[in-house]
């Protein structure tokens, strides 16, 4: 068992007024690809060094269209900018931010050092101002916020992704496993123990499911992936929301635990009938069964680029104004269940000016011409509604008491 210690966690409204869902085709259908799994570095490494992370070369996904890119587009260096930044946290968006940054280093020559730790040393990071800014898929909490050493700090949406869950079944390998949200809940409390337990095989008719041991692998750092999956295990189960609740870290019932998304999808990866919780793109990656989850609507549905657009399209109307939403467990017959925005987090008043003029053009770049990335990597571009509100977080910026972003 671990011991992680559960935090309070504070929910905002959901996610509001979003524009219409995007189409997309089943990022799923890429998983005989060749890629090598994404590794997140032990210590902050220079994007422009790192090769980006490659999406699996057979039967790309179409992604939903990006949101246009406004009249203010980033062009190439600035003088004045630093030309080195320092971000930490979240391993869920870790294979887009590596292509990010890489990329973004080509145009402007500023070098974007990241150190996928996860969402809670992400928190840590920007909250104890040892990095330029954070990145989560967990909301900060209202204490969490008036913490933070720096002052105001602002959840910038960059993306929307998938939490699956995958396993490795011998035999197995190419079947996907159906799972209603209760069913997974049991597995992780430990009452569900065993492959071919009934509750799985009425959801698998027709499947020979074998009679050996669940292994479970949960997170064992602090992780927004773990926030995300908990909220969701919490939302369909009134006995998970009882005895373990829904944080960035948890005291888990049982399993074995692994560190960052790419920790998790390791130690699944090696381990016969086991089960975890992770970002698509590394169970794609690393060629392991991705299950279909029940939604609300009653239907089993494969985690897909136009299933997690359309949870944030079903949350429509419930928006709070600083962003931090949670739209797991949205309607919709074809809405994708276990879903998320993934957020970078900066400071409102930065002393740096030359930083904040950096990060603010690194936040305008990846909220505009950035998001056509997303789709190859299986990620969902963000919804036009939510970048306006973006926009408006990124020119409220300061540097030094002086408006930072210089509009280009």
């Amino acid at each position: 068992m671990t011991t992680d210690r559960p935090e309070t966690t504070s929910r905002r409204s959901m996610v509001a007024r979003l524009s219409a869902t995007f189409a997309g085709a089943a990022f799923l259908a890429a998983c005989g690809a060749e890629a090598e799994p994404a590794k997140a570095p032990a210590a902050p490494t220079a994007a422009a060094k790192a090769e980006p992370t490659k999406a699996p070369a057979a039967a790309p996904p179409t992604a939903p269209a990006p949101a246009a890119t406004g009249a203010v587009a980033i062009t190439g260096p600035f003088e004045g900018e630093a030309k080195t930044l320092t971000g930490a946290g979240a391993t869920f968006p870790a294979a887009l931010y590596s292509k990010y940054f890489n990329e973004y280093n080509k145009l402007t020559k500023v070098e974007v050092n990241y150190q996928s730790i996860g969402s809670g040393g992400g928190i840590k990071a920007i909250s104890d101002q040892t990095a330029d800014f954070g990145a989560t898929d967990s909301p900060m909490t209202d204490a969490q916020l008036k913490e933070a050493k720096g002052g105001e700090i602002l959840h910038i949406p960059m993306a929307l992704g998938a939490v699956v869950a995958t396993y490795n079944i011998p035999g197995l390998e190419t079947t996907k496993l159906k799972f209603t949200g209760e069913t997974l809940a049991a597995i992780f409390l430990g009452t569900i123990t065993k492959w071919n337990d009934p509750k799985i095989a009425a959801d698998n008719a027709g499947v020979k499911l074998p009679a050996e041991d669940i292994v479970s692998i949960h997170r064992s750092d602090g992780s927004g992936t773990s926030f995300v999956f908990t909220d969701y295990l919490s939302a369909v189960s009134a006995e998970w929301k009882t005895k373990v609740g829904a944080s960035t870290t948890v005291n888990w019932p049982g399993g074995v635990g692994g560190k960052g998304n790419e920790g998790v999808a390791g130690e699944v990866k090696q381990t016969p009938f086991s089960i975890g919780y992770v970002e698509l793109i590394y169970a794609v990656q690393n060629k392991l069964g991705v299950g279909l989850i029940k939604n609300k609507a009653g239907q089993f549905v494969e985690p897909n680029l136009a299933g997690v657009t359309g949870a944030a399209a079903a949350a429509a109307g419930k928006v709070a104004p600083d962003l931090r939403v949670s739209i797991v467990d949205q309607d919709g017959a074809a809405t994708y269940p276990i879903s998320s925005f993934t957020w970078i987090l900066a400071y409102k008043q930065m002393t740096d000016a030359a930083k904040a003029t950096a990060l603010t053009r690194l936040l305008w770049w990846g909220t505009h011409e950035a998001q056509k990335f997303n789709g190859d990597l299986g990620y969902a571009p963000l919804p036009a509604e939510i970048v306006t509100k973006g926009e408006a977080m990124i020119k409220s910026i300061t540097g030094a008491g002086k408006p930072a972003f210089p509009g280009k």
